[in-house]
C-alpha cells in the first residue's frame, strides 16, 4: 500500500477529516484505478465505469457547499487531488474539470434555477461537464477568442471552435465562453443542441487515459436561461481557472510522490557491481533532491490551503504554487525515468507515464512561462504582456 512521502511529519498536523479523505481516495486509487490505468493509457481511453464510484465517494465539487455538495475544507480537497494524480493526471483532470471548471462556475455565477438543475446531477455523476475556453489559435491569450454569441429572439446563437477540451466528448453540458457584444460571457451548452458537436482528439502522446475533444459550434442556438447571469468579462473565466490551478498545485505532488517511491524501491532492489543502486552517492543525491523538492511543494500547498480557507488567497499565489509544483513533479518524473534505466521506458513502470502527462499539466491552466509573467507583474507592478 502506498504510504507517501512525509519527511516533515505533516500528517500529524492534519485534522481527522483530512486524513480520512486522503486515505479513502488513496485506497480507491490503489484498488480501483491503478490496476486499470495501463490498459486505458495504451488504448487512449478513460475508465468511465468508475464514475459512479467516484460520485459515491463525493469527489465531484467536493469543496463546494449546498445543493447536495460535500463542502470539504480546502486541505482535504487538496489531498484528494494529490491522491487522484498519484494515480494519473487524467484521473485528477476528470475530477478537476467536473468540479472546478463546471460546477464552480455554475455555483458562483449561475442562477438559482441553473444551480438546482445542474449541481446535484453533476455531483452524483448523473451528468458530466466540460469547460470550453481554449481555442485553436488562442490558449495563453484567451481574451483574443473568436467564438461569438449573438442575441436572437428568445436566445443566443453561438458560433466558434474550442480545442483541447477535457471530457468534451463525454459531456452532457459544456460551459462555453464567447463574446457577446464584445464582452466575454459564459453559456451552458447542452449535448444535443443543434449545431453543437464534440470530436475526440486522437494521436496524443500525453494524458492518454483522458478524453480530450474539439467543440464545434455552428450557429448553435442556446436559450436565454442558459446564460450564466453573473459571469461577465474574462475575469469570470479566469476565476474558474484559478480554482483548477489550486487543485493542480496539489495534484502534481501526488505524481511526484508516485515517481519518488518508484525510484526509491527500484534502487533499493536493483543491484549493480555487487551492491544496491541506492548505495551509491550519485543515487542518494538524486533521492535527496527529489525528497527535498517534494517536501517544499507540500509546504507550499498547505499554506496555499490556509490562505484559501481564510479568504486571503491571491491569484498570483496560486500561480506560484502551480508553477513550482508542476515543474518540480516533471523534474522528479524525468529523474526517476533515468534512474530506472531501460526499464524506465516500459509501461510496467509508471514514471514515464507521469512524465508524459506532466508535460501537458505544465501547459494547461496557464503555461510555466505565463505563470512566470503573472508573478513577475505581481512583484514589480509592470505587466510584461502590455503591448
Amino acid at each position: 500500500m502506498f504510504k507517501g512521502l512525509d519527511y516533515y511529519d505533516i500528517d500529524k498536523d492534519l485534522n481527522p477529516q483530512s486524513r480520512l479523505v486522503r486515505d479513502t481516495v488513496r485506497d480507491f486509487v490503489e484498488r480501483e484505478f491503478i490496476p486499470k490505468v495501463r490498459e486505458h493509457y495504451r488504448a487512449g481511453s478513460f475508465p468511465t465505469e468508475l464514475i459512479p464510484l467516484m460520485a459515491e465517494l463525493g469527489l465531484f465539487g467536493a469543496n463546494l457547499t449546498g445543493y447536495e455538495l460535500p463542502g470539504l475544507d480546502e486541505t482535504s480537497y487538496g489531498l484528494m487531488m494529490q491522491e487522484l494524480e498519484r494515480g494519473d493526471s487524467g484521473l485528477r483532470s476528470f475530477v478537476s474539470v467536473q468540479g472546478a471548471l463546471v460546477m464552480y462556475p455554475i455555483h458562483r455565477f449561475g442562477s438559482e434555477a441553473q444551480k438546482k438543475r445542474w449541481l446535484p446531477p453533476l455531483a452524483h455523476g448523473k451528468a458530466i461537464g466540460c469547460f470550453g475556453l481554449t481555442e485553436p489559435d488562442f490558449g495563453s491569450d484567451p481574451g483574443g477568442m473568436i467564438t461569438k454569441a449573438v442575441a436572437d429572439g428568445d436566445g443566443y446563437v453561438v458560433s466558434g471552435v474550442k480545442m483541447w477540451i477535457t471530457n468534451g466528448s463525454l459531456a452532457d453540458v459544456a460551459v462555453v465562453w464567447a463574446k457577446l457584444d464584445g464582452v466575454v460571457r459564459g453559456f451552458l451548452v447542452e449535448r444535443g443542441t443543434p449545431g453543437f458537436s464534440a470530436n475526440e482528439v486522437t494521436g496524443k502522446m500525453s494524458l492518454r487515459a483522458s478524453i480530450t475533444s474539439e467543440l464545434v459550434l455552428t450557429d448553435a442556438r442556446v436559450p436565454k436561461e442558459n446564460l450564466l447571469p453573473d459571469a461577465v468579462g474574462l475575469k469570470a473565466a479566469l476565476a474558474c481557472l484559478n480554482q483548477a490551478r489550486y487543485g493542480i498545485a496539489w495534484g502534481a505532488i501526488g505524481a511526484a510522490m508516485a515517481c519518488f517511491e518508484e525510484a526509491l524501491n527500484y534502487t533499493l532492489e536493483r543491484k549493480t557491481f555487487g551492491r544496491a543502486v541506492a548505495g551509491y552517492q550519485l543515487t542518494q543525491e538524486k533521492l535527496v533532491d527529489m525528497a527535498t523538492r517534494i517536501t517544499t511543494g507540500q509546504l507550499l500547498a498547505l499554506q496555499l490551503a490556509r490562505l484559501k480557507e481564510e479568504g486571503r488567497l491571491r491569484p498570483a499565489q496560486v500561480s506560484m504554487a502551480k508553477r513550482n509544483n508542476v515543474a518540480m513533479a516533471l523534474e522528479v518524473a524525468r529523474t526517476t525515468r533515468a534512474m530506472l534505466g531501460a526499464n524506465g521506458i516500459s509501461d510496467e513502470y509508471q514514471s514515464m507515464r507521469h512524465m508524459c502527462n506532466l508535460e501537458s499539466v505544465s501547459t494547461y491552466e496557464g503555461t510555466h512561462d505565463i505563470h512566470t509573467l503573472i508573478i513577475g507583474k505581481d512583484l514589480t507592478g509592470i505587466d510584461a504582456l502590455d503591448r
